[in-house]
């Protein structure tokens, strides 16, 4: 029977303790540097090759450094309110959980529900970004491709489909299914070979600074430096992904606080020295928005590092799909366990303990989405949910901290409860920068999965099974 204290109805509570005494069905491989890995692979991407340049020339000059760092304290916030729940709970799901066991079940029906369309549009999105870099690449080399497979219908002539996008999303759902332990050793290895490309940029821009560039370094003023913060702060989130795998790390309570900050602090270091590079070596107003690093080398002279950029962007935007993947099939495998979804999707593999069933669901379902939506409408689904999902891990670490204080904790986050605050009032900001198209999105996925929950999640959940 659901008790009292731990609400009633789409409030009812699933207990912390009873979370992390469930069964476990999923293998327990990866160790700290892996978790990070995974984190580093979520965060780094098209922050650094692609949106770095355009903040600097369109919004900020060289003050996108100040954007980032803006950007980065208040992902920090969310940061360290995940890393709090991470080391208390050690159970996939995420924000999902976190917001199911404090704030009830209807919370976390919709932060879950929520994020099973981001995550699996960002990991489409970012196929498609790829994709493009591709086709650059094979055009370098002289290849002609027929036009029907280089994109969606629409966007060019000939095209029917993004046949790279397509095999790229179904590419990472494979090396999911090959189990945790071996994925995750291909994904530390793509992430060192990311943060090497941008360690070669980083250290050959610098000698290529000119500090003239510099000047003004407030061309847009500070509130282009805030805007700049706004745009930018979705190229420093990717932890929250990572952390629907502690239910895989080998000591989650204490590897996963560590991992989420040690990859948020790692990106963040990298970010700053890449935009002060970038905006030295070029001045803001001749950066390319869409190529920034190749047209900054280019006017210094070093165009033949374009095509180790392009390189460096494919690896680096890769693992931002693999993170992606990784945490919208954990979220729908708890959401499944929980009862809220058919069991029939948290099945796992019984050698590789991986939830198969979904992974190809999620492989399949982003590649549709890749291989014929433009890469406007595919973006267009993407971004709310990821806040809305910082919003309640903020409020609800403030609240559980105040109704279970006496509850273990290996990590406590400090300038409690400001810290938290901060981030949940940051996100709400970044919130009111978002489309039209994308509140609109929203609402019907929204409505859709209040029918599910309704009609299925309500009355089939465990909690509900027991009351």
């Amino acid at each position: 029977m659901t008790s009292a204290g731990n609400g009633t109805g789409i409030f009812r509570r699933k207990p912390v303790e009873e979370i992390t005494d469930e069964v476990e069905q999923l293998s327990r491989a990866l160790g700290l540097w892996q978790l990070t890995a995974i984190g580093i692979g979520g965060i780094i991407g098209a922050g650094i090759f692609a949106l770095a340049g355009a903040v600097a020339s369109e919004t900020a000059g060289p003050a996108v450094l100040v954007s980032f760092l803006i950007a980065g304290l208040a992902s920090a916030a969310a940061a360290l309110s995940y890393a709090e729940f991470a080391g208390m709970i050690p159970k996939a799901g995420s924000a999902y959980t976190y917001g199911y066991a404090v704030l009830g079940e209807a919370v976390g029906w919709f932060i879950g529900w929520d994020l099973l369309l981001e995550y699996t549009a960002i990991v489409a999105v970012v196929a498609i970004g790829i994709s493009g870099y591709f086709a650059f690449l094979l055009g370098e080399l002289g290849l002609d491709l027929p036009a029907w497979m280089l994109g969606a219908p629409g966007t060019g002539e000939g095209h029917v489909v993004d046949l790279f996008a397509v095999v790229l999303c179904l590419f990472i759902a494979f090396l999911l299914t090959l189990g945790i332990r071996t994925a995750a050793r291909f994904e530390t290895l793509v992430v060192g070979l990311k943060v090497a490309v941008v360690l070669l940029v980083i250290v050959v821009g610098f000698f290529h600074i000119r500090t003239a560039n510099y000047s003004p370094f407030f061309p847009f003023g500070i509130s282009g430096a805030f805007t700049g913060a706004a745009t930018v702060f979705f190229a420093v989130f990717g932890y929250d992904a990572m952390s629907t795998a502690a239910e895989e790390s080998r000591d989650a309570r204490r590897h996963m606080p560590k991992a989420i900050i040690y990859s948020l602090l790692i990106s963040m270091v990298l970010y700053v020295l890449a935009t002060l590079v970038l905006t030295g070596m070029q001045n803001y107003r001749e950066i390319d928005p869409e190529s920034g690093f190749s047209s900054a080398f280019a006017s210094v002279g070093l165009s033949g590092l374009a095509s180790v950029i392009a390189v460096g962007a494919i690896i680096g935007i890769l693992t931002v799909m693999f993170t992606f993947m990784l945490g919208v099939t954990r979220v729908w495998f708890s959401m499944s366990r929980d009862g809220l979804l058919p069991a029939w999707f948290a099945k796992v593999h019984p050698v590789r303990r991986v939830p198969i069933r979904v992974t190809w669901i999620v492989g399949v379902g982003s590649a549709l989405i890749a291989g014929f939506l433009p890469i406007r409408q595919a973006a267009e689904l993407t971004n709310i949910g990821i806040l809305l999902a910082f919003v309640v891990v903020c409020i609800a670490v403030i609240v559980l901290r105040y109704r279970r204080p006496e509850a273990p904790r290996t990590f406590r986050l400090p300038g409690m409860p400001v810290v938290p605050a901060v981030g949940a009032l940051f996100s709400v900001w970044l919130i009111t920068f978002l489309a039209p198209v994308t509140w609109l999105r929203f609402a019907v996925w929204f409505v859709i999965g209040a029918v599910v929950y309704a009609v299925y999640g309500y009355r089939r959940s465990a909690l509900a099974r027991r009351s």
